[in-house]
């Protein structure tokens, strides 16, 4: 399911955006089938922890988030997304939510939550990173040596499946890029 971004949006937008994105039949849903996924990803987003935060700097956070990497030698990931987004949300809850996946990042990465909304697009931070999100939608990942340096870019899409993500391509994934000194 690759998803891509709409630039100009409202959140309600994008939540059906992404809702009628996820249909994996090619049957066209009807009006009362595409209200009730837009109503039913409304609810979802709504319920889900909200992890972004667009009034922080992220370019300060970054640098901060950094130095604790040095410290402690492993990498970080940045997920690039916001909370309008019901995949990164849906990413975010399932790694905190699934103790393995949870040990795994807490043992070899420093997390942070890069926002893209509206209210803050961290233009000059996505930039310096290759602008991801334009490329491959959101979340999209961005991971860093201890250093800061950026060592990969990682597309949420070929971690999903099904409706969610996949336990398997995620340890890979967390296991493949975390520090060899950690």
């Amino acid at each position: 399911m690759k998803r891509t971004i709409i630039k100009s949006f409202l959140v309600g937008s994008i939540v059906a955006f992404n809702a009628v994105n996820a249909q994996t039949t090619e049957t066209p849903l009807t009006k009362e089938q595409l209200e009730a996924k837009k109503k039913a990803a409304r609810e979802e987003v709504a319920k889900l922890p909200k992890p972004y935060h667009p009034e922080a700097n992220a370019n300060i956070d970054i640098q901060n988030v950094v130095k604790l990497a040095k410290k402690e030698h492993k990498n970080v990931v940045i997920q690039a997304g916001g909370n309008w987004c019901i995949w990164c949300l849906r990413f975010n809850n399932y790694v905190q939510q699934t103790p393995e996946l949870k040990k795994l990042v807490d043992d070899n990465y420093i997390y942070y939550h890069l926002n893209w909304s509206p209210e803050n697009k961290n233009e000059k931070t996505f930039a310096s990173y290759g602008n991801p999100g334009e490329k491959f939608g959101y979340p999209v990942f961005i991971i860093l040596d201890e250093n800061g340096k950026q060592i990969h870019t990682q597309d949420s899409s070929v971690l999903e499946e099904g409706s969610g993500y996949s336990l398997e391509k995620l340890k890979e994934f967390f296991n493949a890029w975390k520090s060899k000194k950690s």
